[in-house]
């Protein structure tokens, strides 16, 4: 009997990916993008995820694709691939990286399907580690220290490692967005970082929801004052963490709870 496998295609400026072209970009590191989760051939957040690429690009090239270019090329992989799934939106210059010749002419963007993803079950313990991201704003390809202090993570016994600055403030994890809860507010770390997608999606339904929230520097040591802590990204509103470094932190059920609802309220678009 034939098992049926379910097709996860990639595309380059709306035509299917050829192995030369995506040999190349397997390489590239100059480029940026997105990560969107479709459920039910829709979306959350999308006018965020247009933002990101466009700022990203006329930060990095001077120049951006057209809003309704990159609607275009996202429909297009919703329609052709399953009714779940994960996209990579990436924006690229086809001149590479390290020549002059990126500045100029037409971008080029790959949008790349994959298994829907929600993310670890949790809870999370995080090892500290003191590193910051260059770029920290933009979402950008090319970063294997989120990778690698991951693996380091792991070695020493955690799940995945947070991240300070170079002042002892928190800032982000690998792949993550950190949030915190002092019991009443949802506090989110003042510091230079990636502004995620699901974070613009959490931030304006809680204020629409009326839970006050607030930004504030967040050190090891006020780690001991606060009443919750979770991870968020892409996959998931919210996973609990239960420690950071040496520092346990109580799982708050009504922190997760308010972060998992303001997602829910979020309403899901056709592109």
């Amino acid at each position: 009997m034939a098992i049926e496998t379910t097709h996860y295609p990639a595309a380059i400026d709306g035509r299917p990916a050829d192995a030369a072209e995506m040999t190349a970009l397997a390489f590239a590191g100059f480029a940026h993008f997105t990560a969107i989760q479709v459920r039910d051939r829709r979306i959350k957040g999308l006018d965020l995820h247009l933002q990101r690429l466009h700022g990203a690009s006329i930060e990095f090239f001077g120049r951006a694709l057209p809003d309704e270019t990159l609607r275009a090329r996202i429909r297009a992989a919703v329609d052709a691939g399953p009714a779940d799934q994960s996209l990579t939106v990436t924006v690229f210059s086809p001149d590479g990286e390290f020549t002059a010749n990126s500045m100029q002419g037409d971008l080029s963007v790959l949008v790349r399907s994959s298994p829907p993803s929600n993310g670890p079950k949790g809870p999370l313990r995080l090892t500290v580690v003191a590193h910051e991201r260059p770029l920290a704003a933009i979402k950008h390809v090319g970063e294997s220290g989120k990778t690698y202090y991951l693996h380091q993570a792991i070695r020493q016994g955690f799940d995945d490692a947070a991240f300070i600055d170079r002042r002892g403030h928190f800032s982000e994890a690998t792949i993550w967005n950190l949030a915190f809860w002092d019991g009443e507010t949802v506090i989110w770390p003042k510091a230079e970082m990636l502004t995620g997608t699901m974070m613009g999606t959490i931030q304006r339904q809680l204020e629409r929801l009326g839970v006050p929230q607030r930004h504030e520097e967040i050190t090891l040591d006020r780690l001991k004052e606060l009443s919750g802590a979770a991870v968020l990204n892409s996959w998931t509103p919210g996973i609990a963490v239960s420690a950071i470094g040496s520092t346990a932190i109580p799982q708050a059920n009504t922190f997760l709870d308010l972060l998992h609802r303001a997602h829910a309220a979020e309403p899901a678009e056709r592109v």
